[in-house]
């Protein structure tokens, strides 16, 4: 009898054929749904209305990922869910198997590869690395040392515009106090060499098409790291005359997302100069207001979407002057609700609730600037749900949404991607997300520090220079 270690127990698991190569389980209990590559036997088991990522992996980088999982998810980082280590695993021969690594599917996620199709546009590309790049800062914010930053070991979920992204692998990955410069540096290093990789075979796919060059993608990443990273840390320096820079540098903050849990203020004896420092604490800024506010559990820039809108029902509705929890009750019962309420229910596998609000509010405008009348909401989410959602693939857990590699290339094996690809097939899912006209919304710059200095500027907050 195999050996069960979890933290959250499910004794539906117990009748699995756990003596059986995972390679070799049956495919009426897996599910078919995209992931990346991996050096190690991967498969989605299905338990119920629960879905886990099995990974068949030797015992002590089994046990060492396993608890490195468990401290990040309580850390509240951007992560899989661990779920249990199954060991003491022997086939009917009596033969020693590997143990199995239990994950929780992050549901609406999507490997790098389903989202790098044919023609993908430069501006999207540019969304994937600030998603990366915010990651990999976060968790170098809290000690973590990745070792093995690479595209297949990342999972990516929308997020308003943008997108978030999750760790997936950590079997190299070590948790300290804090990182020393020359931790993350070599993290940086090491992301370099696996990225570089990861772009060249997207290149060889046909799927990174000019002017999209792999040894400039990788530029930028190193670059809009060490950008948020000076943001995030770094020491600014100015003269006493301009005490609204330390309130423009908090702003600058949780402008990308992050809380400051205390600023080091420090002034030179006999001199006008100082010297701030802030130390972040955490990102999800937002997520926390409206998860207070509204019970809403959302990706960051979905949140600060969520409560723009909730902040123009107010300024409408003339509400100003009611307390913020009372409004926020009524936006989601008057406004948000009624939107998920026009979503049929065999729809609702293509997007999550948060993600579905942003895209009806963008059909809302479009369809307002080009009707020269202001769409009601009801009427926006039911167009949307016509014109755009009945045509996108599921994302939650669907056989359409296996990763597309080429126009005409898909799986041998739907539950195997190592095993490579055949060379026809169907079309891969049509994505109207990715078929904005040159006329789309301003990209939101969310990594341009540049740009959120200048604004800061013109609103009078201090561009503060840093050193």
């Amino acid at each position: 009898m195999p050996r069960f270690v979890s933290t959250t127990p499910d004794s539906r698991l117990l009748p699995f054929p756990w003596d059986t190569p995972l390679a070799d389980w049956p495919v009426e209990l897996l599910v078919a749904l995209p992931r990346g590559l991996s050096r190690h036997v991967v498969r989605f088991i299905q338990v119920g209305h629960s879905v886990y990522a099995a990974k068949e992996v030797v015992e002590h980088l089994a046990v060492h990922e396993y608890r490195l999982l468990t401290d990040l998810y309580r850390l509240d980082t951007p992560s899989v869910e661990p779920v249990g280590i199954i060991t003491e695993r022997r086939d009917r021969a009596g033969n020693l198997l590997d143990p199995i690594l239990l994950t929780r599917h992050l549901e609406f996620s999507l490997p790098y590869r389903s989202l790098f199709t044919p023609g993908v546009r430069q501006e999207t590309v540019s969304r994937l690395l600030d998603a990366m790049v915010v990651l990999i800062a976060r968790l170098h914010l809290i000690g973590f040392k990745w070792g093995d930053v690479s595209l297949s070991n990342i999972l990516f979920r929308r997020d308003a515009g943008d997108f978030a992204a999750y760790l997936v692998d950590a079997e190299t990955g070590e948790l300290h106090t804090g990182l020393s410069d020359g931790q993350r540096e070599q993290d940086l290093e090491i992301a370099r060499t696996n990225l570089y990789g990861d772009f060249l075979d997207l290149q060889a796919g046909g799927l990174l098409l000019p002017p999209l060059d792999p040894i400039t993608l990788v530029d930028t990443v190193t670059t809009r790291y060490h950008e948020l990273w000076q943001e995030l840390t770094g020491v600014e320096e100015f003269s006493g005359s301009e005490m609204d820079r330390i309130e423009g540098r908090v702003r600058r903050l949780n402008a990308l997302g992050f809380d400051v849990a205390e600023m080091d203020i420090q002034t030179d004896a006999g001199s006008s100069k100082i010297r701030i420092q802030p130390k972040v604490v955490d990102a999800g800024h937002h997520q926390r207001r409206l998860m207070r506010l509204t019970g809403l559990d959302t990706e960051e820039n979905q949140a600060r979407r969520l409560l723009n809108d909730l902040d123009t029902y107010r300024f409408r509705m003339g509400l100003s002057h009611v307390d913020e929890a009372v409004v926020a009750h009524r936006w989601l019962t008057e406004v948000f609700e009624p939107v998920m309420q026009q979503v049929p229910q065999q729809l609702r596998a293509k997007r999550e609730p948060a993600q579905l609000f942003h895209e009806v509010l963008d059909y809302r405008w479009y369809g307002s600037q080009r009707e020269h009348r202001e769409m009601p909401m009801i009427e926006a989410a039911q167009g949307y749900v016509r014109d755009v959602l009945e045509a996108l693939p599921d994302e939650a857990m669907s056989r359409e949404a296996l990763l597309p590699v080429g126009p005409t290339e898909r799986l041998v094996n739907p539950y195997d991607p190592s095993q490579g690809y055949v060379e026809e097939g169907e079309q891969p899912p049509h994505d109207p997300w990715e078929d904005e006209v040159d006329d789309s919304p301003v990209p939101s710059g969310f990594l341009d520090i540049a740009a959120l200095r200048a604004k800061a500027a013109d609103t009078g907050e201090g561009s503060g220079a840093t050193r």
